[in-house]
């Protein structure tokens, strides 16, 4: 492999890798989060094995999983969106994808990280496994137990109802 296939398979992963830091990040943090990961995988780059995006995404993991065990300085997040016109939507498209968003955040880190990186990205259960250093078997157990999370949370069920009929004591 030279160089020129190295840096165009890199530039070809950028994409993915915003989607994914800012999902795991929020808009505030994602470009860091991404200068830092093509930076490490640059540097790293005669150390790599096996395929190019499972192994950025898998630097990208560890380097936010990283910022979150340091202590760090409360900063508020601005939406850089507000800035640029938004894109042409009906309004409840835009109620839809905001309770996604609020119903992303509220998952559990691990949950959030394997469902951004299946639906999302579109990576096959094998490399999300390789990426987060997790058996594929916790892949599978992680996405269903979010997806089922997502579906409580959009549809306004309490956690772990799982649609059940709730039972009411009489006496």
């Amino acid at each position: 492999m030279t160089a020129f296939d190295d840096n165009r398979q890199l530039h070809a992963c950028l994409p993915g890798l915003r989607r994914y830091a800012r999902a795991l990040a929020g808009a505030l943090h994602a470009d860091d989060l991404v200068q830092d990961t093509v930076e490490r995988a640059w540097r790293k780059l005669d150390q790599r094995s096996g395929e190019m995006r499972p192994w950025l995404f898998s630097i990208m993991h560890n380097l936010h999983v990283d910022q979150l065990r340091r202590p760090g300085l409360a900063l508020q997040e601005l939406d850089d969106d507000a800035l640029l016109p938004a894109p042409e939507r009906a309004p409840g498209q835009l109620i839809a994808i905001g309770e996604m968003d609020a119903a992303l955040a509220r998952l559990p880190l691990g949950q959030r990280e394997v469902i951004l990186l299946v639906a999302l990205e579109q990576m096959p259960y094998e490399q999300v496994a390789a990426t987060l250093a997790i058996p594929v078997g916790t892949v599978m157990s992680r996405l269903s137990r979010g997806r089922e999370r997502l579906r409580e949370l959009l549809d306004g069920r309490p956690a772990g109802s799982h649609g059940a009929p709730t039972l009411k004591v009489v006496k």
